[in-house]
């Protein structure tokens, strides 16, 4: 059997979360999903706020860095 430890959230830094698994190949599925969700969550945060200021300002915030049309900026795509 596999564990997984992970710390708790800002609000709760003392709490930790455990995943056990029958083998190590269900372990990586886990940590590999974990990572994914956790890209996912990033990339759909990045984007709300992207078109909060930009209603707000009128301004793509990304485009000063030239990457505002990049793929994976955008609704309804994924990371490659």
């Amino acid at each position: 059997t596999f564990s997984l430890s992970l710390a708790g959230f800002i609000e709760e830094p003392e709490r930790k979360y455990c995943f056990e698994c029958d083998s190590e190949e269900q372990c990586q599925e886990w940590i590999e999903a974990l990572k994914r969700a956790s890209y996912e969550f990033m990339r759909r945060s990045l984007i709300f706020y992207r078109n909060e200021i930009q209603k707000m300002t009128g301004k793509d915030p990304l485009e000063q860095y030239g990457i505002s049309e990049e793929a994976r900026f955008q609704l309804g795509t994924q990371k490659p």
